[in-house]
Parts: structure tokens; sequence; C-alpha cells
């Protein structure tokens, strides 16, 4: 949040610096008080920037192997225009990167689902899935599984039909394609969107 408000401040200096440039190139024909209104513009116009682009930004650098499963989208009273143009500022990702399978029971493996929000540390949550089974669980807490799939200290779900997290869990047992699912984005208002909740819906 620091960098925000220090690039939002930055911006708005910049704004200023271009605007006493304009008015000192003109002879001075653009009114003094319109540089507080230049300044507040620029400083609304970046965090608007901010705010809209950050989803696109964290995500484009994530590792192939980080598949974005779930994109809340945000609305709020304070933010009007959010109705109509929703924001993103939290994620959900499961990460490859650090997936263990098992090597006698390939369908049972253990990844980390990330939990990414602006200005916020990212949280992970350990997760066990079963491919053949559609399941997953909750091993937080220190609950753990087995390499045959036994559960200790928790036990499995049934994954919904189309579940992103359990398509990217298991993408590369799925047949003709390993390509991760597209991510759902969800509306509070409205429940989820995209082709996994069209499915899940059929």
């Amino acid at each position: 949040m620091l960098i925000d408000i220090a690039a939002m401040v930055c911006t708005g200096i910049s704004f200023a610096g271009i605007f006493l440039g304009l008015r000192k190139v003109m002879g001075e024909r653009l009114p003094k008080w319109a540089l507080p209104a230049v300044i507040g513009a620029g400083m609304v116009g970046y965090s608007i920037w901010s705010e809209y682009s950050w989803y696109y930004r964290v995500t484009g650098v994530l590792p192939g192997e980080v598949a974005v499963v779930l994109v809340p989208e945000d609305r709020s009273p304070l933010r009007p225009w959010t109705y109509l143009f929703p924001t993103s500022t939290r994620f959900m990702a499961l990460d490859r990167t650090v997936m263990i399978v098992s090597a006698a029971h390939p369908s049972f493996r253990m990844a980390d689902l990330m939990v990414v929000e602006r200005w916020m540390p990212t949280r992970r949550v350990p997760l066990a899935f079963d491919c053949a089974g559609g399941r997953h669980a909750d091993l937080s807490a220190g609950a753990a599984m087995a390499a045959d799939g036994t559960l200790t200290g928790t036990r499995w779900v049934a994954a919904a039909p189309g579940d992103a997290m359990q398509g990217a869990a298991c993408a590369d047992q799925a047949k003709g394609s390993a390509a991760y699912p597209t991510p759902v984005r969800h509306n509070p208002r409205g429940g989820a969107t995209g082709p996994q909740a069209e499915r899940a819906r059929a």
C-alpha cells in the first residue's frame, strides 16, 4: 500500500510539473486555480489505473505452472463505477511448482492453493487431490495424506463438476489435453461465471 501511495503522490507531482511547464510556455494564460484540479485528476487517474491493472500485472509474472482458478469480482458503493466495471483485487491460484505426486498411486497428489489479495501477504493452503475419485481435501492444521491416499485429520470433499482447481491439479491426467481450465470469475451477487460455471449449471 505504501508503494501505491508513494507512486500516486509522484504522479501528482509530475502532473503539477507538466502543468507549470505548460503555463510558463503559454505565457501564464492557464489559471492558477487549475493546478490543484490537475494534480487531483492525475492522482485519481493513477489510482484507478493501478486498481484495474493490478490483477493483470500480478498474474502476468506468475510461472506457467501456477494456474489461476478463481477470480472474484469486486463491487463497492464507495466506487459506484465498479457496478458497471467490476475490479479484481484478489484471486486464487494452484501452485503446481510444489506439487508432490505419489509414485505408487499417481492419482493422489498434494499442492498449495495460493490466496493472493492486494495489499495483503499471500496465504498458502496445502491441499490433497484424488484425481481418479474427483475429490480434494484440506491439509492445513496438521492434516496429512499417505502415499495410498489415506487421510489423517481431514476428509475428502467431492469436487463440483468442472471445478477449476481440481482440473488444474489433474491436468496431466485429462484426456486429450493437459491445458489448464479457464479460471472462474465469481460475481458475489450473481454467482460464478465462465466456462466451468456454465458446465456446472448445465
